[in-house]
């Protein structure tokens, strides 16, 4: 099972910033989920938000403010502690900043039709001028969207993100010609993992942060799970062949390495 840093490493660093990624990266980690919004100067830029206050504290919208600006505000609001100022990258400083293979998701936020067109081009040349077709795949909530990319070129995969049980997210990501299915993790069930790979599609769900939740996740048989703090994630995946079960009153002994605290599931 793949572990995805979700933006970046959300629980460990600012998220949605160059040195989450980077640190993250240097722990091992080579999958990494991140979100995607266009500054006003027509760029792809890497900010969960529209609007900028709840990570930067300046109150305005991301569609206002250039690539400059963007990089000058400090990303560390409401995000894990980090000792100095970190700006808002732009997706190509991040996918510049890796010399080894890594995946990403890309995942693009709604927004105003002439908008996202002006992104799904930005995306479509950088894959294929970057040659990025096994190395990233497009995921969005927005059909319409995902139906722009693969009108522009098939060869870039999809992965459509399902925040509810309707309408249905399996038929839904067929019905898009997806090749990754990304629900919220509360909706994934044993028989809607085996469908999806019956359409050859992968399964990638969001958020995990508990390890009862993701050994469970394992057992129904994901291709990922998207985390808020994949390197700790790892360090247990790597070495629980050397860790005592779970205990039968149901405490994860392990859940402090992710997330901070023992949970009771």
């Amino acid at each position: 099972m793949i572990l995805y840093g979700h933006r970046g490493a959300r629980g460990e660093a600012p998220e949605n910033t160059l040195p989450g990624f980077l640190m993250a990266y240097r722990h091992g980690i080579r999958h990494f989920e991140l979100d995607l919004q266009l500054s006003a100067d027509g760029i792809p830029v890497v900010i969960h938000d529209p609007t900028l206050e709840r990570t930067t504290g300046v109150r305005g919208k991301v569609a206002d403010l250039t690539v400059a600006e963007l990089a000058a505000l400090d990303a560390r609001q409401n995000t894990a502690p980090w000792p100095v100022a970190v700006g808002v990258p732009t997706l190509e400083e991040v996918l510049d900043a890796f010399s080894e293979t890594v995946h990403f998701q890309l995942e693009v936020k709604p927004d105003s039709r002439p908008r996202m067109n002006i992104l799904c081009n930005r995306l479509t040349e950088m894959i294929q001028s970057r040659q990025l077709f096994n190395s990233v795949v497009i995921t969005s909530s927005d059909g319409w969207f995902l139906q722009e990319t693969k009108r522009r070129n098939r060869r870039i995969h999809t992965g459509y993100v399902a925040g509810r049980r309707f309408p249905r997210p399996l038929a839904t990501a067929r019905r898009l010609d997806c090749s990754y299915l990304i629900p919220d993790w509360k909706l994934c069930s044993p028989d809607m993992v085996r469908q999806a790979h019956r359409y050859d599609m992968k399964v990638s769900v969001w958020t995990v942060n508990r390890i009862h939740d993701m050994v469970l996740l394992e057992q129904m048989g994901v291709d990922s799970i998207i985390t808020d703090f994949p390197t700790s994630t790892r360090i247990y995946f790597e070495n629980r062949s050397l860790r005592l079960p779970l205990p039968a009153d149901g405490v994860d002994v392990e859940a402090d390495q992710v997330g901070g605290r023992a949970t009771t599931v």
